[in-house]
């Protein structure tokens, strides 16, 4: 799963990253000024599923959309806020009435005017009962939407909202003339998009490849790059050939592909490779509703028995760090004093005997009144990372008597049939996290509906306070005590097994040039990446 720039998504890292980036080449270009052309081909394992930002639960999906559409706000490269679509905002007083003053001139793809109404529809849209979004519990905390001009859009909140000003991103500017009075979920623009970004969409073959194209009316200038190619390549080994012979210019790399494969003469002539703790962490998570899970004795037990120094190095490489909650440790709101789980299957045994779960009959697996502790742990085809992860936890278990049986699933049944349905038991998988530490969509109990965050049925009272409480407070010393209780609140529960903060491994070809690594990460600036004529590979009609 994912967390946006913004707010929430499902899955496959964003762009969003943190603070040590590390090229481990340089490559300087002699033109003196940037060149219009080339294309970008990047490969993904997963297909997007709509490209109307309020609607996707993936992050290919919000990858893609983020090129179409704007917000009213965004993150610059030093994880500030600033203008987007809007050029300015005031906040009163009392912190509860932002007044955003919304840029003049910007046009949609159709050569329709942006105006407030599309910020205003959108904001109905997203809060609509019949909307079927993850995302509408930010704006639900709305009092009043209005629009006092074509330029200026103002909202009154019920109580102050920490999160206010940076929930405005792209998921709720859509084209009213284009979608008013229609059912949102049945419309064409979540195939074929009509944004007012700096790409459009230009081919969409399911499966296979998302094309964009650049778009010369953009408000923040023309992107100096022609074309962004997404191919859908679900496995990564076969990625990484497509990037060798040349199909691909950009790539996520495993941390074998990274050490191992790239570290080749011929990476190093073509190629920069860059490594940085991302955003996101790894997790094993527990179907609370299932009666193997109910008792947090047993989840505890479960996160003494995984040795996750085995999984960093024996799966990362070493590239990542352990996971103690759900931030990684270089953020403001980290609390590095939680309760851990050191690797200790004794501990696991005693704390499993105490839930009544013993080896009775000495065949080596644990049982509780006749019925063996074993379950199935899903997760999704295409992440050799988490599959390995599951195999090491899988060993790691058998060692204390629980058999832990392995599922891999395509992606769109992964979620559709298993995830969203809460058919499963328990799962691995990831979520990339934003700036905010606001995460209540994953956490609040009123949270666990089909189409919703908190599949797994977590609900604890104190939790469920704290998590409007840390809305509610904009002191940053304050938030950060309610955000400190409530990684102790997760630690203690244990709902999920914490398990690694990956490092991010891009490689990225040289001919690109302009990216410059930042607090934000590689991305905040993609539009201003280009390709000095005499280098450039893809030559546009």
């Amino acid at each position: 799963m994912s967390y946006s720039a913004f707010k929430i998504s499902i899955f496959l890292p964003l762009f969003i990253f943190s603070f040590s980036l590390l090229p481990s080449t340089f490559h300087l270009s002699h033109a003196s000024e940037p060149d219009y052309g080339d294309a970008i081909v990047l490969g993904s394992i997963g297909d997007a599923t709509t490209l109307i930002p309020m609607l996707a639960s993936d992050a290919t999906s919000h990858q893609i959309a983020g090129l179409i559409y704007n917000g009213l706000v965004k993150y610059d490269k030093d994880l500030n806020l600033v203008g987007d679509l809007a050029e300015s905002w005031t906040i009163s007083p009392d912190g509860l009435t932002i007044t955003f003053k919304l840029r003049k001139g910007v046009k949609w793809e159709d050569g329709e005017p942006f105006t407030s109404e599309d910020v205003l529809f959108g904001f109905e849209t997203i809060t609509a009962p019949g909307t079927p979004t993850a995302y509408a519990g930010d704006f639900m905390e709305v009092e009043n939407a209005e629009v006092p001009d074509p330029y200026t859009f103002k909202v009154t909140y019920r109580e102050p909202f920490a999160p206010a000003l940076s929930s405005w991103g792209n998921l709720v500017v859509l084209p009213k003339h284009l979608l008013d009075g229609k059912d949102i979920t049945k419309s064409s623009l979540g195939r074929n998009p009509v944004g007012l970004g700096p790409y459009s969409l230009s081919e969409w073959k399911t499966q296979e490849r998302i094309e964009l194209k650049a778009n010369p009316t953009c408000f923040e200038g023309r992107p100096y790059l022609d074309r962004y190619i997404m191919r859908i390549i679900p496995d990564p080994a076969t990625m990484f050939l497509e990037l060798k012979s040349g199909g691909l210019d950009w790539m996520g790399l495993s941390p074998i592909q990274y050490e191992r494969q790239a570290s080749s003469l011929f990476f190093e002539i073509n190629f920069n490779k860059y490594r940085y703790l991302s955003f996101s962490y790894t997790y094993l998570g527990y179907n609370l509703n299932f009666s193997l899970f109910t008792d947090k004795r047993v989840r505890q037990a479960i996160a003494y028995a995984i040795d996750k120094d085995e999984i960093i190095r024996g799966v990362l490489l070493g590239f990542g760090v352990k996971a103690t909650g759900p931030y990684k440790p270089d953020t403001w709101f980290y609390n590095p004093n939680v309760i851990r789980y050191p690797y200790d299957p004794k501990r696991a045994t005693a704390l499993l005997a105490e839930a009544g779960w013993v080896d009775r009959d000495g065949d080596g697996r644990l049982d509780k009144e006749g019925m063996p502790f074993s379950f199935t742990a899903i997760t999704n085809q295409g992440n050799p990372l988490r599959d390995r992860t599951a195999q090491i936890i899988q060993y790691r278990l058998k060692q204390i008597g629980i058999e832990m049986k392995i599922r891999t699933l395509e992606w769109t049944a992964f979620i559709n049939d298993f995830i969203d349905k809460r058919r499963f038991e328990a799962v691995i998988l990831g979520w990339t996290l934003g700036q905010d530490p606001d995460i209540y969509d994953i956490w609040h109990s009123s949270k666990t509906g089909g189409k919703e965050l908190n599949f797994i049925s977590y609900q604890n009272p104190e939790m469920d306070r704290l998590l409007v409480e840390g809305r509610r407070t904009f002191d940053r010393n304050e938030r950060k005590k309610i955000y400190w209780r409530i990684q102790e609140i997760l630690a203690e529960d244990q709902p999920y097994t914490f398990l690694y903060v990956p490092m991010a491994l891009p490689v990225i070809h040289k001919r690109f040039k302009g990216i410059e690594p930042a607090p934000a990460g590689i991305t905040y600036n993609f539009i201003r990446w280009w390709v000095p004529r005499c280098e450039q590979k893809y030559i546009m009609p």
